[in-house]
């Protein structure tokens, strides 16, 4: 069985690459050609973590993917010199079953995560967009950027971090990484005023901008709360934007801003649209220019299963080992 590490698993998953497998994953999950349960869930209290088991079965055309992947949330970490995010993906034989790789779960997780806004970004937001605003400094931050700079042509981008630390490592390592200024934004209305598109990438329980601060027409990629106690966005963006989702099913349960808003009757589940639905071209993306948009993740399996199929096909060029399978 072939083991990727964290360096092979980053090489072999190239970001334009991913952003289309990831509409393909999600088209797939909305056409019905994958099978994916929602996730099971292990609280672990005395450490505050929580382990998911995410498993996936896809049908993309005339291709197959079989994968698992085991992720662990732990906040404690960071304080012991280790990732928030523990995972791994194992890799299986649609047709047999037999384990074929074992992959760096957290670098999977995070670049397809960037990935999933790449692709959402590529579906909304509008052509001319050239200013981004980043929320967050963490690693799903990072790959955040690098998506949304591979869909659109950023000129320049906001980054907003409270710990001014993180926010500083943050600029040091990515501007070299990509063609757009990058500023340090002193307040959340500061790096939103200007921009047309947004990521959130935060463990943030309130909203971390106001809505009265966003211009006509902005996009926003909702990806870092993952339990009704979470929430990014405020209910009143979600009130008067297009909410794109990527399973309706798990956001329905899982996605704190969505739980919110149906709750205080600012939103109702027939509002949202499956990604999938645009990227198959059952359903329209963006109506007009100054529409907002929102697209909000919560992560699905399905992900996983096509993210390692593409990681599968560029390992081979660089791992003999994978030419044996």
């Amino acid at each position: 069985m072939l083991i990727l590490n964290p360096q092979e698993t980053r090489a072999a998953l190239p970001m334009p690459e991913l952003i289309q497998a990831m509409k393909e994953a999600y088209a797939a999950l909305t056409l019905g050609k994958a099978q994916v349960p929602l996730r099971s869930r292990l609280e672990i209290p005395p450490h505050e973590g929580t382990t998911l088991l995410m498993p996936a079965y896809v049908q993309t055309g005339t291709e197959e993917a079989l994968a698992v992947k085991i992720v662990s949330l732990f906040p404690g970490n960071p304080a012991r010199g280790l990732a928030f995010i523990q995972a791994a993906v194992l890799a299986l034989e649609p047709d047999t079953g037999r384990p074929l790789a074992l992959m760096d779960g957290a670098v999977l997780t995070a670049r397809r995560t960037g990935a999933a806004s790449g692709a959402a970004t590529d579906l909304l937001a509008r052509p001319d967009s050239r200013v981004a605003a980043i929320f967050g400094a963490g690693t799903q931050a990072r790959t955040q950027l690098e998506a949304v700079c591979t869909v659109r042509p950023i000129e320049e981008a906001w980054i907003y971090d409270p710990d001014t630390a993180r926010l500083e490592a943050y600029l040091n390592e990515m501007q070299p990484q990509v063609s757009a200024r990058l500023r340090a934004a002193q307040s959340p209305r500061q790096a939103v005023a200007e921009a047309d598109i947004i990521c959130t990438a935060t463990t943030a329980t309130a909203p971390v901008f106001e809505d009265a601060a966003l211009k006509p027409g902005v996009h926003i990629n909702g990806v870092g709360s993952y339990t009704p106690q979470m929430v990014e966005l405020p209910p009143e963006t979600l009130r008067r934007a297009a909410v794109f989702v990527d399973s309706r099913e798990a956001v329905l349960a899982e996605a704190g801003e969505i739980i919110a808003a149906l709750r205080e009757e600012m939103l109702s589940p027939e509002g949202l649209t499956e990604l999938g639905s645009v990227a198959a071209g059952q359903a329209p993306g963006r109506r007009d220019e100054a529409q907002i948009t929102v697209f909000k993740s919560v992560g699905v399996a399905v992900q996983d299963a096509l993210a390692t199929q593409v990681a599968l096909k560029h390992a081979q060029s660089f791992h003999p080992q994978a030419k044996r399978q």
